[in-house]
């Protein structure tokens, strides 16, 4: 009998041991992980923004958050933070806490600050006394921490355009179009939450200017993304155009002020952690990595602008006549389906927000293919258009290709962006907030 009970023992420890990580996350005890997705809402509602300074504030409040959680759960390694505390702490109350001091140092509105406050209460009052003191004081600890790292961390910067970006006349160099002067010129001095250096996974510089490759893919920006007054261009059908105005958010359309990709992808990281019944410690880790995932690959792909300087598709077939390609043809007034973002096109800022989104919850839930919605609102909240998906990727792909569809990006643009921000969504996952048992 005791031999067939270790035998028994033995082979549970086997099953267990085999299981996925997403499969044991899902053994273990749950706790209230929905304030993880609360202070995710949070926000969405009251904080906005460029999408560089956006994505910032959202990978702050998402580590401090985990961090809190890590300290006290101890079932992955800390982002950033070590901080040491008792499993009698209250895990929830550490991370709403760490939440709202971060979001009181990001968020200066008199209303966001009300509403985190009375978040904050509302969870706090849910919890027994000596748990929620012992949890709050790892959140504030944890806060402070995060806060502190990133005092000084580049974005304090305004946005000066350095003679070397400005106006040139040169086949290839970027030029200002109507949306004005390079912005966010000196992004690349910004520090990034989990690459060694913005430049970590720099794409390869871009095709020939006289290659072959470099003509296919402006006429094909040429031809699909032309503005045709707004209607169907000859190649591009009616959902592409759906797609490169949602993405872009075009004024004129009924797309205007709808989703930002930050959110797009937070809401699919909330469905995904619901649908596999993450734990706290899981859904916490979740949001982190792909919130920095987001960060850093959109840090990738704009400091890859500063370095290549390309110009967009809009001058580029405007001034064919110069890039010594006889597979080109200028066409002077050529017009994007969208307006062209002011800052060079190599590589995609939108494609490697998709590539690193995609691939970071592609490796935290154990593969690409999975069931969801994407759903885009516009300002007040209201649904302006849902798309279901079976693969995460997918979404991602449609966000790049948004930006051909547009007439703002090439193909090389694409699938240089793609390579790189899933090397970014790689090195993230491989090497921070890893299982500890």
């Amino acid at each position: 009998m005791k031999k067939s009970a270790t035998l028994i023992a033995a082979v549970l420890v086997v099953v267990m041991s085999s299981l996925s990580p997403l499969r044991a996350e899902a053994t273990q005890p749950r706790a209230n992980t929905e304030v993880i997705v609360e202070w995710n809402a949070l926000l969405q509602q009251y904080f906005s923004g460029q999408p560089f300074p956006l994505v910032r504030g959202y990978a702050m409040v998402h580590v401090a958050m985990a961090d809190a959680i890590v300290a006290i759960d101890g079932r992955y390694e800390s982002f950033q933070t070590r901080v040491r505390a008792s499993s009698y702490a209250s895990a929830e109350a550490a991370a709403a806490q760490a939440g709202h001091d971060v979001f009181h140092a990001l968020i200066a509105t008199p209303e966001g600050r009300a509403a985190a406050d009375a978040a904050l209460q509302a969870r706090l009052a849910r919890i027994a006394p000596g748990p929620r003191l012992a949890g709050v004081r790892v959140g504030k600890k944890v806060a402070a921490d995060v806060i502190a790292a990133r005092q000084n961390d580049g974005y304090a910067i305004a946005n000066p355009q350095p003679p070397l970006l400005g106006p040139s006349t040169l086949a290839g160099i970027w030029r200002p179009t109507a949306s004005g002067p390079f912005q966010y010129s000196n992004l690349g001095e910004a520090q990034p939450f989990g690459l060694q250096a913005a430049t970590q996974f720099l794409p390869a510089p871009a095709p020939q200017l006289e290659s072959t490759r470099y003509a296919e893919d402006v006429n094909e920006a040429k031809r699909a993304g032309r503005a045709a007054g707004g209607a169907i261009a000859p190649e591009r059908t009616a959902a592409q155009t759906r797609f490169a105005q949602l993405f872009a958010a075009a004024p004129g359309t009924i797309y205007f002020n709808t989703t930002n990709p930050i959110r797009l992808w937070s809401n699919v990281t909330r469905d995904m952690a619901r649908r596999h019944r993450l734990t706290l410690s899981g859904t916490a880790r979740a949001f982190a990595l792909t919130m920095v995932s987001l960060h850093d690959s959109l840090l990738t792909a704009h400091t890859s602008k500063m370095v290549y300087r390309l110009w967009r598709p809009e001058s580029a077939i405007a001034h064919a006549d110069i890039d010594n390609n006889p597979a080109t043809d200028a066409e002077p007034g050529w017009t994007p389906l969208v307006t062209t973002p002011p800052y060079p096109a190599y590589s995609s800022n939108m494609t490697c927000l998709g590539a690193g989104g995609a691939r970071m919850l592609a490796n935290l839930l154990g593969g690409d293919d999975q069931a969801f919605t994407a759903v885009w609102y516009a300002a007040d909240n209201s649904v302006v258009w849902s798309e279901p998906y079976t693969s995460l990727w997918k979404l991602g792909d449609d966000e790049a290709n948004s930006r051909i569809w547009g007439g703002i990006h090439y193909r090389f643009d694409i699938d240089a962006s793609q390579v790189s921000c899933t090397q970014v969504a790689d090195y993230i996952f491989d090497n921070y907030m890893r299982r500890t048992r």
